[in-house]
């Protein structure tokens, strides 16, 4: 099993929330009444937070929203992590939306996303970790996970919008992201804020703090643009 992670990594010099919103740090515990707020899954059932990782370690994403095209395209290498590098470092991989839940089922057809996914519809959860709303302007410099450009990348998100069963946002489209590392129980071990909609981690960076080894995310599986 690999050891521990211990080391903190931040976005950058980012402006401090104010305190109401600051949220736990690297090294801090998850506060048990943020753990005790509920996530739901696909069928609308609704569990602890905290319950995802009481009893094993966990990558947890936080994403903008499932319209958001640059979600789309990280959640799809997301999706090419091999289960069994996920399982020999003993450590689970978890996205967590902010949409409705009936969104759940066609996000993940659409990415080919098979891990575990939820989502905190009343955006509790990100409150409550000092996820930012609103966009830095800052330099994030060029992901490795985005494919589209700002334009091609819109028209698909409108598309998916006007053409989807719940005409909606799927979330609120001011609201950033994140990623944590937590567990077992309230222990968390990284925290990243997102400042903008690509100021993500990329994901080798995080997998490597939990022991995974380099995934190849250049050979992309046939996925069908709607």
């Amino acid at each position: 099993m690999a050891a521990p992670v211990t080391q903190q990594v931040s976005g950058g010099a980012a402006p401090s929330p104010s305190p109401a919103l600051a949220g736990p740090e690297s090294g801090q515990p998850l506060a048990p009444s943020v753990a005790e707020l509920p996530v739901l899954d696909a069928t609308g059932k609704r569990l602890p937070f905290g319950a995802l990782f009481r009893e094993r370690r966990a990558v947890v994403v936080f994403v903008r929203h499932f319209l958001c095209y640059i979600c789309k395209e990280y959640v799809e290498d997301l999706a090419k992590v091999p289960e069994r590098l996920l399982q020999e470092a003993n450590v689970t991989l978890i996205v967590i939306g902010q949409s409705s839940y009936h969104h759940i089922e066609p996000f993940c057809k659409l990415t080919g996303y098979s891990h575990e996914i939820y989502v905190d519809p009343e955006r509790e959860i990100y409150k409550r970790l000092g996820m930012k709303r609103g966009e830095e302007i800052a330099s994030s410099g060029q992901s490795p996970h985005v494919k589209s450009n700002l334009l091609s990348g819109s028209l698909r998100s409108l598309w998916r919008a006007v053409t989807g069963p719940l005409f909606d946002f799927q979330g609120d489209p001011a609201q950033q992201g994140g990623t944590l590392i937590v567990g077992p129980g309230n222990n968390i071990h990284f925290m990243h804020r997102d400042r903008n909609r690509l100021d993500h981690k990329p994901i080798n960076s995080v997998l490597q703090l939990v022991g995974v080894p380099h995934v190849n995310f250049t050979s992309r599986p046939s996925i069908i643009h709607v």
